[in-house]
């Protein structure tokens, strides 16, 4: 059996009481070449394991799973070094809703539907749920200004760390 760790000595409640908020984080990589080349590596690896894999004892195939291994690492190192993240935190629950409370949708968003005014909602909130210091006036930017789909995952990884769950419903 092993050593129990140190949050596993706490109680379940004791554990409960220290859990952290939930952080997400949204990875950018503005060189698509280097993008290209970490997907190409990373398929050229899963195609030499499964011919290694049809080929056990073949020499050529192991040493051609090295060498695609070999230029996956080169391929994630320079992913690495060009990508970064912005990274966001659950707010607390109370925080949230009283957010969400500040932008009421507009007449024409509340007959869609709308519980809220999005337009208005989304850079507070991505400011608010930010652990890089990004400002209100930075998120209105980047969503004013960034393509369609990268504007759309800004928001939705800040929006999502507000319904991370980690928990499970079990069987008593």
């Amino acid at each position: 059996m092993p050593p129990k760790t140190r949050t596993t000595q706490l109680s379940p409640a004791e554990r409960a009481r220290a859990r952290q908020r939930p952080v997400l984080k949204m990875t950018i990589c503005d060189d698509p070449t280097v993008k290209t080349v970490l997907e190409a590596a990373r398929y050229t690896l899963r195609r030499a394991k499964a011919e290694a894999d049809d080929h056990p004892d073949d020499t050529a195939t192991a040493a051609a799973v090295a060498r695609a291994q070999d230029e996956l690492d080169q391929a994630q190192a320079a992913y690495a070094a060009e990508a970064y993240d912005l990274r966001f935190q659950a707010l607390p629950r109370t925080e949230f809703e009283a957010l969400k409370k500040q932008h009421p949708p507009t007449e024409a968003q509340a007959e869609d539907g709308f519980e809220l005014n999005i337009d208005t909602f989304a850079p507070e909130l991505i400011a608010a749920a930010s652990l890089d210091d990004l400002t209100v006036d930075d998120a209105r930017t980047f969503l004013e200004t960034w393509g369609e789909g990268d504007a759309n995952v800004l928001f939705t990884t800040a929006w999502s760390a507000q319904q991370e769950t980690r928990a499970d419903v079990g069987k008593g």
